[in-house]
């Protein structure tokens, strides 16, 4: 689909049997790849479209929701554990599902450009979007302190990215005065649009399990993505599809946890890039879904992230970036007070290899390096 506006009415998506289902064809019949649209045409009827909002999609969401029976085994108690891994969408992160409404709201207002403050996952969605819409982006970032990753992609996106020296949330500052000022609009969560989008992921997530889930366990930067998931859930639970509202524990990393301490953090620290934010914008939103969910915000050290994303790699053979550990590393901080036979959903909001740095340095693997390439040599290091 091109960038221009559609009418075309919303459709039921079904995986079809694949060939394991199809027993002496093997040859005969080729399975059938889910026809999704798109969140927008997918659930036009929950979102703030018409038939005149030009839909500039990458086809985000429905995103998978992946068993994780290691890390359910260290909860015990018969607890069901799922990630919701949004680092499947088309530019590696949980952003797409915002950007493609903002993106598409913008456009429909005529907007020629936009701007965002960003740690990295922002500018590789706005950018992305920004220029599948013919428009022109204008990324912030804090200087030195982007992922390479994600600073890579909105480069290759063509972005015009500005680092300025500061922190996120003067970054953040700077652009929402811009926007104040200029013909250009402004694309972080602050846009209604944006938490519209990405209140999806909780569909998706009642959609998958048939109810929703006992706790939602999510990481917390500047707190859009915990308020969005709230909206959506409450949604879904007004109009029927299902009967119950989860607690929503939202984490922090300890060198930058406003929301646990109570008072925005000056200077935010943590090796979780993509929630190093002293000043959650939405904090709001998030302390009344805290309290209407009788959830909870908690710190997790950047040691706890770390043993959280290698256990998700080399225990369920998924590669999150580092903030997304933060929710499995909460979750086994708080297990003790989960409900047995309870399901969990933890949100790993990007892919891992928005950071590879990350990973080369903090992995257990065995490296070795320097072989003779001779076969018996191999074999030996092999063990064999």
């Amino acid at each position: 689909m091109g960038c221009g506006a559609t009418t075309s009415q919303p459709r039921r998506f079904e995986l079809r049997p694949s060939l394991s289902t199809v027993p002496l064809l093997p040859f005969r019949r080729r399975p059938a790849m889910q026809d999704w649209p798109g969140l927008i045409e997918g659930y036009r009827k929950w979102l703030p479209v018409s038939s005149k909002t030009p839909v500039i999609t990458l086809r985000e969401g429905a995103t998978p929701l992946i068993p994780a029976p290691t890390i359910a085994e260290r909860i015990g108690r018969g607890v069901k554990v799922y990630l919701k891994y949004d680092g499947l969408n088309p530019t590696g992160s949980f952003k797409d599902r915002g950007m493609t409404m903002a993106i598409s709201k913008a456009k429909e207002a005529g907007s020629e450009a936009v701007i965002c403050a960003s740690t990295g996952n922002t500018s590789a969605a706005a950018a992305a979007y920004a220029r599948r819409g013919g428009m022109r982006a204008f990324v912030l970032i804090p200087d030195g302190y982007v992922a390479q990753g994600k600073l890579a992609q909105a480069l290759l996106y063509g972005a015009e990215v500005l680092a300025v020296k500061g922190n996120f949330d003067r970054a953040l500052a700077i652009v929402r005065e811009v926007a104040d000022q200029y013909p250009v609009t402004l694309v972080n969560s602050l846009n209604p649009y944006r938490l519209q989008g990405q209140k999806t992921a909780a569909f998706e997530v009642v959609d998958a399990l048939g109810e929703a889930p006992d706790w939602l366990c999510i990481p917390v930067g500047n707190a859009g993505n915990i308020s969005a998931y709230w909206m959506g859930f409450n949604e879904y639970k007004a109009a029927g599809h299902s009967r119950k509202l989860p607690r929503m524990m939202g984490f922090q990393a300890a060198g930058s946890a406003p929301l646990v301490l109570g008072h925005t953090v000056e200077q935010p620290d943590t090796i979780a890039t993509a929630i190093r934010i002293g000043n959650p914008v939405n904090k709001e939103n998030a302390l009344k879904a805290r309290a209407e969910s009788n959830g909870d915000f908690m710190a997790v050290t950047d040691a706890e992230i770390i043993e959280a994303y290698k256990l998700l790699g080399a225990g369920e053979g998924v590669f999150c970036e580092p903030a997304s550990a933060a929710s499995v590393a909460g979750l086994i901080k708080r297990r003790e007070e989960v409900p047995a036979d309870s399901t969990v959903v933890c949100v790993l909001t990007g892919n891992g290899l928005k950071d590879p740095t990350t990973a080369i340095e903090h992995n257990d693997s065995k490296f070795h390096t320097g072989l003779d390439p001779v076969t018996a040599t191999v074999a030996q290091v092999m063990g064999f």
